[in-house]
């Protein structure tokens, strides 16, 4: 099952959109050559049993019609057994002559009353020859083994519509493909110009945060200029910020290309995002406390500067959605398995509804007012396609709060 979804994930990826094509077309051929199949079988199906029919028809019609035999049962004959046939008939003599009165000795064949008596034999010796280059006609002797007449006969007009079906199943198909085509290229401009848009407004927003901590540093270090000790530790927090946006540059560069990974220690990662968010978080206009409460230690094979963004997004979501003063967020981190690392990020914040659960990894999609919805997408895309992990919302409760649960591979 597992196999499955990182096969449908893949397919769906930029880098497998010739393979859903190429899945696509296969399929729709499938499924053109299947309708063809099928319906051949139909049209064989139908054939043998018209064929059975005139059979039946052309030995009925031979005892009926004997002279000899009782009025009677040549009226029921006429009555009963000849509306029963659908398809074209036309009786001639042993020499391919048809037999007068026309209408009389055809079947299911449309005679203009507008034309002459040779007018009509003409058309219906047309027609005959027509009928011998499917079917062979049916012979009827009179005791002496002698040719008297023959029954020409030829398949009904539903078998030449379900042998045209396919082309009509070709026609619609591949009319919803293009219709589809069209559908999804305007589905995927529009939300790849969300994802372009998105993706400049969280370059503002990643390069905003430091620059926002570097004003407060300047305005910190303008009234501590008399202490020491209070200058040399601005100083290194501003430069921590002037680092900060070295790795920004770094992030947004690789996305969009496969990242290096490298061992990395996973708990060290994390509380060194924790520790850089503490420090700005009364900045940002939060009192939050971010609990910690870490495993054995645990080495990830990952890239360390997208790990971390993941984690800084989170925290960000988790923060924001604490609107009241005992804010807290929990990060857990623990080993499920010799292949797996388990992180849980929870806060204590107002929760999320169904529907904003269903579509919060979505490129555009956001509840806040001045938000533009790429931090989680950004998460996914890199936890996902770039670390073969997953996450998503293992619980919320409206109210109460919101668990985020990352799966990682381990180191090799």
């Amino acid at each position: 099952m597992l196999n499955g979804f990182k096969l449908l994930k893949s397919l769906f990826s930029t880098d497998g959109k010739w393979q859903l094509k190429t899945l696509l077309t296969l399929i729709a051929f499938s499924i053109v050559i299947a309708v063809v199949i099928f319906t051949q079988l139909l049209v064989d199906e139908l054939i043998q049993h018209e064929q059975q029919i005139i059979k039946l028809y052309s030995n009925t019609y031979k005892h009926y019609s004997d002279p000899n035999k009782n009025l009677e049962y040549l009226i029921f004959f006429l009555d009963e057994i000849t509306p029963t046939i659908t398809f074209p008939v036309i009786m001639t003599d042993a020499n391919d002559e048809p037999l007068e009165d026309f209408a009389s000795y055809t079947l299911n064949i449309n005679l203009s009353k507008m034309m002459t008596i040779e007018e009509q034999r003409a058309f219906l010796k047309r027609y005959i020859q027509k009928m011998r280059e499917n079917y062979e006609p049916i012979i009827i002797e009179d005791e002496n083994g002698v040719v008297v007449q023959k029954i020409y006969y030829t398949h009904s007009e539903l078998i030449d519509r379900l042998r045209l079906f396919p082309f009509v199943s070709l026609i619609i198909i591949s009319a919803f493909i293009a219709i589809g085509y069209v559908a999804f290229s305007s589905v995927r401009k529009n939300e790849q110009s969300k994802v372009w848009v998105g993706m400049a407004r969280e370059a503002a927003h990643q390069l905003g945060t430091p620059l926002s901590s570097l004003l407060a540093w300047l305005e910190i270090l303008r009234y501590s200029k008399d202490d020491p000790k209070a200058v040399e530790d601005t100083i290194n927090e501003m430069s921590n910020d002037i680092n900060r946006l070295q790795i920004i540059t770094t992030r947004f560069s690789k996305i969009g290309s496969m990242p290096e990974k490298e061992h990395i220690e996973l708990n060290t990662l994390i509380d060194d995002v924790c520790r850089y968010f503490e420090k700005r978080l009364p900045h940002l206009g939060r009192k939050v406390e971010i609990i910690r409460e870490f495993s054995e230690n645990i080495t990830v094979e990952a890239n360390q500067d997208l790990l971390a963004w993941v984690f800084e997004n989170l925290l960000k979501n988790a923060a924001e959605a604490i609107d009241h003063k005992e804010g807290k967020i929990t990060i857990r981190t623990a080993k499920v398995s010799h292949k797996f690392a388990l992180i849980y990020v929870e806060d204590n914040g107002k929760g999320l509804t169904s529907k904003v659960r269903r579509n919060l990894f979505y490129p555009g999609f956001t509840t806040k007012k001045r938000g533009w919805g790429l931090g989680l997408s950004l998460a996914k895309r890199i936890i996902e396609d770039y670390h073969n992990g997953k996450i998503f919302v293992k619980e919320t409760q409206l109210g109460k709060g919101t668990t985020f649960a990352i799966e990682i591979p381990l180191k090799n």
